[in-house]
């Protein structure tokens, strides 16, 4: 999973457009939607001790896994419940409280190419656009260092010099099989790193 930047003089729409054409003329199809959503709770002020900041949990959602539910902490564990997930922290609210104005999600087209699955999304945060996410996968190979040379030259032929590097999530498993909370985890990095693009003051601006 990674981060496309938006092309120059072009809006995000127009970049996710250009990329689209890309895959089609490569000969992708298209293999109906996708979606990624993310919501974060920080601990309650009456948990943490007292000058301490609290801990952020990430509750996420994946069209992939209709039925499972993922809450990561950042640099911490990835937990895999069903569904009902979300109303448990309804009642968990007097330890984990929703920053509601965080919500941000990916949602765009699935595309399969070949043995590839490509799913080109528009981050969204509110009803603004914030960002582009490029997701690829080899469906026949579970070993991800097996197969990276091969995902990375797929990627340089739609990406071109934004194809990424070996994901961080991917550097300690050396033979361990890949699992769907391996996917959630690169896309709370790409979420907190497109939520921060947006924290940057402009300078020169007031």
């Amino acid at each position: 999973v990674s981060q496309v930047p938006v092309a120059e003089g072009k809006s995000v729409q127009q970049t996710v457009e250009l990329l689209a054409r890309r895959l089609e003329a490569l000969g992708a199809d298209k293999q109906g939607t996708f979606g990624v959503d993310c919501e974060t709770y920080h601990t309650a002020a009456t948990l943490g001790t007292q000058g301490q900041t609290g801990k952020l949990m990430y509750v996420m959602h994946n069209s992939e896994y209709p039925l499972s539910c993922f809450a990561l902490f950042e640099n911490g564990p990835c937990l895999v419940a069903d569904a009902n997930f979300d109303t448990l922290m309804v009642k968990l609210k007097g330890f984990f409280q929703n920053a509601k104005a965080n919500k941000i999600e990916s949602r765009g087209t699935r595309y399969q190419y070949c043995d590839f699955l490509v799913k080109l999304g528009t981050v969204t945060m509110g009803p603004s656009a914030r960002g582009i996410s490029v997701e690829v996968e080899y469906c026949p190979c579970v070993i991800p260092t097996d197969c990276w040379n091969l995902l990375l030259e797929f990627m340089q032929s739609f990406m071109g010099s934004h194809a990424p590097g070996l994901p961080s999530v991917l550097g300690s498993k050396h033979d361990s099989p890949y699992s769907p909370g391996d996917t959630m985890v690169q896309y709370m990095e790409l979420f907190n790193k497109i939520r921060k693009q947006q924290q940057v003051p402009v300078a020169g601006i007031r």
